[in-house]
């Protein structure tokens, strides 16, 4: 049941459209499918089942240890994304051993749930769609703030309207390069902070079974307990609460005080080569969206570019990031 924010014509990557309407919402199927189909495509050489377990440079050479064997590179980029570890509060290993836990990455359906009452913890787009999807089998709690919602609403003519404007000031206006964008940055990233859900998702939940209740804070006799002190007695609680950074395989002293990397749109300059895609707000607010990724690539290309030419030259690495900006 899991959406994208931004219709099908605003979710392509460089060289190959989206494919179906351009106004429909992809589901998560249809994405998944999308980025096999464009992967075979341009025909990538894909490693695919390969663990990375560490980074580290010595001498000219990044050094990649991996479940498959050692790799050597003058140049990296960590396409990783700031969103790949499930974050879950440290109260969770309290909970009865009876409750069934999972977080929002491992849900895939609600037949894969238990019977019984069930307890959402978060009510971003993923916690709220998945308290939808679970209050037709099952008694559903929505536990956590209102983080409030993007100003457009799907399939209707006002989203429609307005998506093409959201999509201009995610692009064009809110980025790192100008005041505005940097306040923004720092407003919602740093540090991390709950997003909007999309535009309308509050109203169907407000018509829907579910109980959205206050934030779970703890935990009483093995069960949750929320912020007003109430126990819920579920038998299965689902974690919508994010995801986090974990960089603890790089091997290098790059990183600032919320764990992101220090760069500047992706080029780390204390370690010439190293370069980072899918932060967000890397360069604009778009940047960890399918529609901002193909410019932040080509701005990372270009300086990888730059400096192979420039070692295949002769020159050396540190005189060639002097010209990056």
């Amino acid at each position: 049941s899991l959406r994208l924010f931004t219709p099908g014509r605003y979710s392509s990557l460089p060289g190959m459209r989206f494919p179906g309407r351009p106004g429909s919402y992809p589901g998560k199927d249809d994405v998944a499918e999308y980025l096999v189909k464009y992967a075979r495509k341009f025909n990538f050489p894909m490693h695919l089942g390969v663990k990375v377990s560490r980074l580290f440079k010595q001498g000219d050479r990044f050094h990649i240890h991996t479940s498959k064997g050692m790799y050597y590179a003058k140049q990296v980029v960590v396409a990783t994304g700031g969103f790949y570890h499930p974050r879950i509060p440290d109260f969770a290993t309290e909970l009865n051993s009876r409750i069934h836990q999972l977080h929002s990455s491992e849900y895939r359906t609600a037949s894969q749930i238990r019977t019984g009452p069930v307890l959402v913890v978060g009510a971003g787009q993923s916690g709220a769609e998945i308290a939808l999807d679970m209050a037709r089998k099952h008694q559903v709690w929505l536990s956590g703030r209102d983080n409030g919602e993007e100003p457009v609403v799907r399939g209707t003519l006002s989203g429609h309207l307005l998506t093409p404007i959201f999509v201009f000031v995610a692009t064009k206006i809110l980025h790192v390069g100008n005041p505005l964008g940097r306040k923004v940055r720092k407003h919602f990233f740093y540090p991390p902070k709950g997003i909007p859900r999309a535009g309308g998702t509050k109203k169907l939940l407000q018509a829907s079974p579910v109980q959205w209740v206050g934030r779970t804070t703890g935990t009483k006799d093995g069960y949750p307990v929320l912020e007003d002190g109430k126990v819920v007695k579920a038998n299965t609680v689902i974690w919508c609460t994010g995801f986090q950074t974990d960089y603890r395989w790089i091997d290098l002293p790059i990183f600032g005080r919320y764990g992101y990397p220090k760069h500047r749109r992706g080029v780390v300059s204390a370690y010439p080569g190293l370069y980072f895609i899918g932060l967000p707000f890397q360069w604009s607010l778009s940047s960890s969206l399918i529609l901002g990724v193909g410019r932040d690539a080509r701005y990372i290309t270009r300086q990888i570019a730059s400096l192979h030419r420039e070692i295949k030259n002769g020159k050396t690495i540190e005189t060639t990031l002097a010209g990056i900006t």
